[in-house]
């Protein structure tokens, strides 16, 4: 079967109907390359920027660097009018290699080297976000006259990933924070806040953007018109269970941008990662043994949480990821639940407890985990001398 071909398939029983058709199993199982690998369709990003785009016509995207930072995808997302977020200068310098105007960029990390403030701006990055007296101070001296937003802390409940404990400052210290700026010389530019990685709730960004407008309101009585609000990441990708569509998330959002604020800024942004590229990517793994441990079934792959999927590890082993496997009886044989880990030698190195696997698991079979493009490669390393997945790309 070639890629071509995979678009005609049916999806065999059980297969989720967001498996991308060109990841097929079927597909990826006749690809002769070593394992691990992480298989990704840019087509498919490409779409997903699409839909982005017309779910949220008054956005404009800046691709957060973080999640996927595969020069192909950056690229790819280049092509596809939208700039991008970064979180240091050497993400900048990703994109500089690339061919990306660092002038388009927003440097959304709140607390930032000195030194990386100052090769940013030497690039031509000019836009900053904050969320301390400290950090300001740190712009005013490194990159004098810059313009600086301020995040501001927003109920992130909703989110499998929180981040209101590291970042933002209080709505009410907002205000105080852009007035500071504008007395150091520095341009008070706007305002930022994130709603949580994978946030499940609509509501999260109709709360969020209430309150930004009543911080856009009382800027007003101290003469500052903001010019961009950021709503962040958050943006929801597709695992194991439903989550809101970018569509419902745009028709939520753009009805509070109209009715909410007191006037519309002439940037409205968002820095979607995992939404654009999660479910672009199926990783592919062997397994390397099948042994019993206190009555328990487990499996050994040859990727661990070390080499791509340390969100399992982030969310005590409840983060999902879509599973198939190369088994020819995987939609007849009965399924029993297996405890997945890792090949390393440290005993919390393990992904699944109770993952659903057929019976007749073992050495040698591989199982395809979807819905891999986001915080995976970017996460990888070579522990315990084991490789991080090889890329690879279709779609291009």
């Amino acid at each position: 079967m070639n890629l071509s071909e995979a678009r005609e398939v049916r999806q065999p029983l059980g297969l989720p109907n967001h498996w991308p058709a060109t990841l097929h199993p079927g597909v990826l199982g006749g690809l002769d390359l070593p394992t691990p690998f992480l298989a990704t369709d840019l087509a498919m990003i490409a779409e997903r920027l699409r839909r982005f785009a017309g779910a949220l016509p008054q956005v404009q995207p800046f691709y957060a660097v973080k999640c996927n930072s595969a020069p192909e995808v950056l690229n790819t997302v280049a092509e596809h009018a939208s700039s991008f977020e970064v979180a240091s200068l050497g993400e900048l310098r990703m994109l500089q290699e690339l061919g990306v105007n660092p002038g388009d960029v927003l440097y959304s990390n709140t607390v930032k080297p000195a030194s990386h403030v100052v090769g940013a701006a030497e690039a031509g990055v000019w836009r900053f976000a904050a969320d301390s007296e400290d950090e300001l101070g740190k712009i005013a001296r490194c990159a004098p006259g810059s313009a600086v937003y301020i995040r501001v802390r927003v109920d992130d409940s909703t989110s499998v990933f929180p981040l209101s404990r590291k970042f933002g400052a209080e709505a009410q210290e907002a205000r105080a924070l852009l007035l500071m700026a504008r007395e150091l010389g520095l341009e008070p530019y706007g305002l930022t806040f994130h709603v949580g990685s994978q946030c499940v709730a609509t509501s999260a960004w109709v709360q969020a953007i209430a309150s930004m407008g009543r911080v856009m309101r009382q800027l007003s009585d101290d003469g500052i018109r903001i010019t961009m609000l950021n709503m962040g990441g958050g943006f929801p990708a597709r695992y194991d269970g439903p989550v809101p569509s970018i569509d419902d998330i745009g028709d939520t959002v753009n009805r509070a941008l109209d009715g909410l604020l007191p006037y519309q800024p002439s940037l409205i942004a968002a820095e979607p990662g995992r939404h654009i590229v999660a479910e672009s990517a199926v990783m592919v793994a062997s397994v390397l043994g099948r042994e019993q441990r206190a009555g328990e079934d487990w499996i050994y792959l040859d990727v661990s949480a070390y080499h791509g999927l340390i969100e399992t590890h982030q969310t005590v082993g409840q983060w999902r990821y879509p599973l198939w496997t190369s088994r020819h009886d995987h939609g007849v044989a009965a399924h029993v639940p297996f405890t997945v880990t890792g090949p390393t030698c440290d005993s919390a190195d393990t992904m699944f407890y109770g993952a659903p696997l057929p019976c007749t698991m073992a050495e040698g079979d591989r199982v395809f985990i979807a819905s891999a493009g986001a915080y995976t490669l970017s996460y990888a390393s070579h522990f315990n001398g084991f490789p991080p997945p090889r890329p690879f790309f279709v779609g291009t």
